[in-house]
């Protein structure tokens, strides 16, 4: 199961380890990944003199994680192999208190403070790219406040409960009986969500202090880290607000595009934007929702969920832009139970299925072309005459058997039956003719949504939403920066961005020994 190269690997990520831990397993004689689930376990365990494995006689297939003793509060009930083995791995380190995403004593205290007891119970897929995230922020979550209880599910050895509770996404996170979130998602949103169901007691050492720093930074992309650093560099004090670092390029699987890096992964990407910005006196503060943004004079104070305040003179904008959504009847409600947003993660859900993808840019051919490998119809809506995406992509959808293409075509409404989607209502444009396609599941790729609501008022935005800049990244208003896809600039490029997000910095840096103008 694990090479040799591996087994090295894991050694060095276990040789620190304080505590000892048990993999205490429950598993029926007759289950039929047992062997597979055991052999994995006892293979890890052998990287470590902390760590054991304990068998007993259950029914089904699960294993708990045990320190000193003493029961975590995670249930792993799968074989954690594919991307969850790193699931397994950080479970261990987190646990012991050397994990690298353990987050900081504030948003510790928010964890902490959540009421009641709380039950939640994740669906995964091995192949999921976006599944680890939300299982490790819900890991941690349980370490942190010994109230939070947490088993991560794999779907695939546990297909009859997936088909009682119509899941059609993962991962799909369930409280009890009720879905309350489906797809990826960073640690602080699942934590806002946990809020808003739970509500919380008075925050732990809540920090009301102002904060004060020369450059203040709203976003973890390449255009906010590409800020941060510049201004860094120039000497100053420097922080980064941001869900979490990397932004939305932690969703882009493959780049091929970034000059002087013939291919990386978004993953891969976003780790080193993290390393880079590690190399320079910058506070990064992970997880935070920026709730609000107030002048005073010439500073601009930033209001975080929680309480923590930020004030600043130079506040640079750069977070990015979000999956737009169709806005129509029957979306949201079935978001996870056919309305899906990754052919990645929830293709494999829609195996021999008919789904449609709205949308003809890259992004939506792209997914039309994964998907028709997997689904026995894929039906391809464009809202404009022309389908957008590259000639090369196109040529390719066009040899596909099983994919038809319809353009000039308005979703107007997504049709379930109460507990998954069935149809997808449609006009034609042009003759204005509705109808409506039988499918099992839609894939929303209709590009992008700048996030800017948190500046909306303040600074001048355009009909879509994008901040206005001039050619040195300057809003309207003194002081306050743009850069990359929140801002009006052409092409969203992760190295657009980049340079960007330089801009504005040095832009900011001019203003201040030069003095900003009232």
């Amino acid at each position: 199961m694990l090479d040799n190269a591996l087994k090295e690997q894991v050694k060095s990520i276990f040789a620190n380890l304080s505590s000892s831990y048990i993999f205490d397993v429950y598993v029926s004689d007759d289950h039929e990944s047992r062997d597979e689930l055991i052999g994995l376990l006892e293979e890890t365990a052998s990287c470590s003199d902390k760590i054991q494995v304990r068998l007993n006689q259950g029914n089904g297939l699960k294993f708990y994680l045990l320190k000193d003793g003493e029961k975590a509060g995670v249930t792993f009930r799968m074989v954690p192999n594919g991307h969850e083995f790193s699931t397994l791995l950080l479970a261990v380190l987190n646990y012991d208190g050397k994990g690298k995403n353990i987050p900081d004593a504030f948003i510790r205290s928010r964890v902490k403070a959540l009421k009641g007891e709380i039950h939640l119970t994740t669906y995964v897929s091995l192949t999921c790219t976006n599944c680890p995230d939300v299982a490790q922020a819900f890991n941690l979550m349980s370490f942190i406040n010994p109230d939070i209880k947490h088993e991560i599910v794999d779907g695939a050895i546990n297909q009859s409960e997936v088909e009682n509770l119509k899941i059609q996404g993962v991962p799909a996170v369930f409280a009890g009986k009720d879905l309350i979130h489906s797809g990826k998602a960073s640690f602080g949103e699942l934590l806002d969500k946990l809020e808003a169901k739970y509500g919380r007691d008075e925050l732990l050492n809540q920090n009301n202090e102002r904060q004060e720093y020369d450059v203040l930074v709203i976003g973890g992309g390449p255009a906010g880290a590409s800020a941060a650093i510049y201004s860094a560099r120039k000497g100053l004090k420097v922080a980064i607000l941001a869900e979490r670092v990397g932004g939305q390029v932690k969703e882009t699987v493959g780049i091929e595009n970034l000059i002087s890096v013939p291919e990386t992964t978004g993953e891969k990407l976003a780790n080193d934007l993290k390393i880079h910005l590690q190399a320079y006196s910058i506070d990064i503060f992970e997880n935070r929702t920026v709730e609000k943004v107030e002048r005073e004079g010439k500073d601009k104070v930033v209001h975080v969920k929680g309480g923590e305040i930020y004030v600043t003179p130079a506040l640079i904008v750069a977070t990015g832009a979000s999956w737009r959504r169709l806005q129509v009847a029957g979306e949201s409600e079935y978001i996870g139970r056919g309305v899906a947003f990754c052919p990645h993660c929830d293709g494999p859900f829609y195996k021999n299925k008919q789904v449609a993808v709205v949308g003809g840019g890259n992004s939506g051919i792209e997914a039309a072309i994964d998907l028709a490998g997997i689904c026995s119809k894929v039906t391809v809506l464009e809202f404009l005459e022309d389908l957008k995406a590259d000639q090369v992509l196109q040529e390719k959808l066009k040899s596909l058997p099983n994919v038809e293409v319809y353009t000039n075509s308005q979703t107007t409404e997504l049709i379930g039956n109460g507990e998954k989607i069935v149809g997808i209502k449609v006009r034609n444009r042009r003759s204005g003719e509705e109808r409506t396609i039988d499918i099992d599941g839609v894939f929303v790729q209709i590009g992008l949504k700048a996030n800017s609501d948190v500046v909306k008022g303040l600074v001048k935005t355009n009909a879509i939403g994008d901040i206005e800049i001039d050619g040195h990244c300057r809003t309207n208003v003194p002081g306050i920066y743009a850069a990359g896809d929140v801002s009006t600039v052409p092409y969203k490029q992760i190295i657009i961005s980049m340079g960007e997000g330089a801009k504005a910095a040095l832009t900011a840096f001019d203003d201040r020994i030069r003095g900003l103008p009232d």
